[in-house]
């Protein structure tokens, strides 16, 4: 079978992984999900017992949650070495790098902020509070980040992998959240610049508002959420 992406909206980290499918050329299937709706009832836990996006169900039914988790199942079968590098390479070494910041300290920082725009049981001082911490924390990582990014036109080598997946569908958190003008970060700025422009990110972002449209044929089309989680939930 095609391997199934759960994907969430609005505004989802999952949104990168979609375009690393697409990046990526095999064929799959999607799944879109409501992450303020449908995420949150109690039968989603079958699929993901922390009520969290992504999960990717495997060529073999099985659901598999973390987004570094379902990167590394990619990379596994990443035969034509599309989206990452030889293992034990230098290269590799660095995306994994790259990766494993983006997808802690790096997402982690907007935290705050996300709980001061979704949680009504705040108070508007404790919100404020957390949106101070959380733009200084958004700040603090993206100069971090700004510091171990190189000159190439991608995070590693010269066209998109992985990294580049995880990195698009957090850094536009920066804008969402409206922390600082991505100019300030010059290096990540060109690279988000040139990973927006991506026929791949157009699509991922279309499916993402629900719109109907053609990627690059890899998609086989969309899974309904009750379909999946009566068939391959636990």
């Amino acid at each position: 079978m095609e391997p199934i992406l759960v994907y969430g909206f609005p505004a989802g980290s999952s949104m990168g992984l979609v375009a690393g499918l697409e990046w990526l050329g095999k064929s799959y299937r999607l799944c879109r999900v409501d992450m303020l709706g449908e995420m949150r009832e109690p039968s989603y836990a079958r699929l993901n017992a922390r009520h969290e996006t992504p999960v990717l169900i495997t060529d073999v039914g099985e659901p598999l949650t973390e987004t570094m988790a379902i990167a590394a199942w990619l990379e596994a079968r990443d035969d034509e070495r599309r989206i990452s590098f030889a293992p034990r390479s230098a290269e590799a070494d660095r995306m994994h790098q790259l990766m494993a910041f983006i997808n802690t300290g790096f997402t982690s920082a907007f935290g705050p902020l996300w709980v001061a725009l979704e949680d009504d049981t705040l108070d508007a001082q404790k919100k404020e509070v957390l949106r101070a911490f959380g733009r200084e924390a958004v700040i603090e990582r993206h100069d971090k980040l700004e510091a171990m990014t190189g000159d190439g036109p991608y995070l590693v080598g010269e066209s998109p992998t992985l990294a580049d997946a995880l990195l698009i569908g957090v850094a536009r958190w920066l804008d969402f959240h409206e922390v600082a003008s991505p100019e300030r970060w010059p290096k990540l700025f060109d690279i988000r610049r040139r990973i927006e422009a991506d026929p791949a990110i157009a699509y991922a972002l279309a499916l993402e508002s629900g719109e109907s449209v053609a990627g690059s044929g890899a998609c086989l089309g969309h899974v309904a959420l009750h379909e999946v989680i009566e068939r391959y939930g636990r």
